[in-house]
């Protein structure tokens, strides 16, 4: 149950066919405007009345116009991109119906982020889905704590963005503060962002369409899939990802090409399973939560994304320190949980 206060119910996605519930009504021959799409079906048809948990795009009706101007992801605007473009440019680009009612909670562990952390909240916040973004301080001592009051302050009140600031008061690590944000989480999804800059908030809605579609429990966003921009950077850390990752794969026998990925999606339910298992303080919690998930037989999909890599001048923090680290978290939550 949803218990975020009004902030819409439960999100449950549409049973039929696509993110916007695209299924093809009848499989040969040319089809009238809006047929192919149970979205944008006609007023009267029995598909228009079957089902009162329709979403918004299910409901678009005769009397309204398809707009482009209107919100991205509703139903208006990709009721006139599907009028432009056609089914199959639009499944291609990623346009798609979102829930109005749909929350998103963004979890962003930080520590000692001064130098990046507003315009991260700002490029996550100028995403259009309704979010509550819960930023959790792990004890930074750069002047982050500061610039957190003063957001704090500065928040108004957006329906589309509530903020919820927790500090730890001693430094415990990346899972920690993960564990805490969590915790916290109400919305019907929960995504994992940095606050380094090196993962872009504007993939949100390509992240999340295997859930809203109920095609995956899980998403991981992949650096090494797809034509996405990557910055080139340390040659042995690229190694060392992909050797853990690999590892981890023998262990979970799923095929992952990027385990240590930050971009980690979960339905909500996903999360209120795995959370309270969860024993790792640092970054061996990425191993911990793909074990758990696969154990627990979860629908995991990964999508391609860009990486913008920052170098350990620029502040990276994961060392060769965490990847033996890594190493022993594959084979404990590999062989038990």
């Amino acid at each position: 149950m949803n218990t975020n206060g009004g902030w819409g119910r439960v999100f449950e996605p549409p049973a039929r066919g696509c993110a916007a519930g695209c299924a093809p009504k009848t499989p040969l021959g040319p089809q009238p405007p809006f047929t192919d799409c149970e979205t944008l079906s006609r007023p009267g048809s029995e598909s228009w009345k079957a089902d009162e948990k329709m979403s918004a795009a299910e409901n678009f009706g005769a009397n309204q116009t398809p707009d482009i101007n209107e919100r991205p992801y509703s139903a208006p605007w990709c009721a006139a991109l599907l009028q432009t473009l056609g089914e199959a440019a639009c499944r291609q680009l990623g346009f798609y119906e979102i829930p109005e009612d749909l929350l998103l909670s963004v979890v962003m562990p930080i520590y000692n982020e001064r130098e990046t952390l507003r315009a991260v909240v700002q490029k996550v916040m100028q995403v259009p889905i309704r979010k509550e973004l819960i930023l959790v301080d792990d004890a930074s001592s750069d002047g982050t704590r500061e610039l957190l009051r003063e957001l704090e302050q500065q928040a108004d009140n957006d329906p589309d963005n509530r903020i919820r600031i927790e500090y730890h008061e001693r430094n415990q690590g990346k899972g920690a503060a993960l564990k805490t944000g969590f915790a916290l989480a109400t919305g019907d999804i929960v995504l994992v962002q940095d606050a380094d800059l090196e993962y872009d908030p504007s993939e949100y809605p390509r992240l999340l369409q295997p859930i809203v579609e109920d095609k995956a429990d899980v998403v991981y966003g992949s650096r090494f899939l797809g034509d996405h921009p990557h910055r080139v950077l340390y040659y042995w850390h690229y190694l060392g990802n992909k050797f853990l990752t690999m590892l981890s794969n023998c262990f979970t026998n799923l095929n992952l090409t990027d385990m240590e990925t930050c971009y980690k999606v979960f339905r909500r339910e996903v999360i209120e399973s795995i959370t309270p298992r969860l024993r790792q303080q640092r970054f061996g919690i990425e191993p911990e939560m793909t074990a758990r998930i696969a154990r627990r037989g979860f629908r995991v999909y990964e999508m391609s994304i860009s990486y913008s890599g920052r170098t350990y001048e620029q502040g990276k923090k994961i060392g060769w320190r965490d990847g033996f680290r890594a190493l022993w978290c594959i084979v404990r939550y590999g062989l038990a949980d």
